[in-house]
């Protein structure tokens, strides 16, 4: 029978404590780069939120006009095309639709951020059959809304990446 050198181990060794220590901090910074990525997602639901709910507030004062939206009405902006000036007073709101829309547009640019020539270029307002279309014949009412980004936070197919945009498509 040998009987030997047999000892206990007690304890860590270095290595193991190394190991150990370079697998936390792999941990940490997974956990950080998510968190970053959580507040970038965050950021984009909010904005787009926000754009829903201007294109709702939009498509409810063109329901509340009691003539329905007839094809010249103040409402409609077509692309590349200014939006009226805002008026003096936005509350209560103005009973012209072009002041309407004017106020409308303000509080848009007030809480999405962008520009006026974003405004002219991206955002329309138009009757269209399909979607994107802007004929001025069709039943459905489009509204398209947009804000910048920074490069690559908005995944468009063939656009510019620094621009998100919302389309709303529906029926008086």
């Amino acid at each position: 029978m040998i009987t030997g050198l047999k000892r206990e181990q007690t304890g860590f060794s270095m290595i193991e404590v190394l190991i150990t220590m370079v697998l936390i901090c792999i941990g940490v910074l997974g956990m950080m780069a998510l968190q970053g990525r959580t507040i970038q997602y965050t950021q984009d639901a909010v904005q787009r939120n926000v754009a829903a709910g201007l294109a709702i507030e939009l498509v409810e004062m063109m329901r509340a006009r009691p003539e329905g939206l007839p094809g010249t009405s103040g409402f409609l902006k077509g692309a590349n095309a200014d939006f009226p000036a805002k008026p003096d007073k936005c509350t209560p709101l103005p009973d012209d639709t072009e002041d309407q829309l004017g106020c409308w547009a303000a509080k848009a640019a007030q809480v999405l951020p962008g520009d006026s020539e974003l405004m002219k270029s991206e955002y329309h307002v138009c009757r269209s059959k399909t979607r994107g279309n802007c004929t001025n014949d069709g039943d459905a009412i489009e509204i398209r809304i947009a804000w910048r980004v920074r490069a690559g936070e908005c995944e468009v197919q063939g656009g510019d990446a620094t621009v998100c945009s919302y389309t709303l498509r529906t029926q008086l």
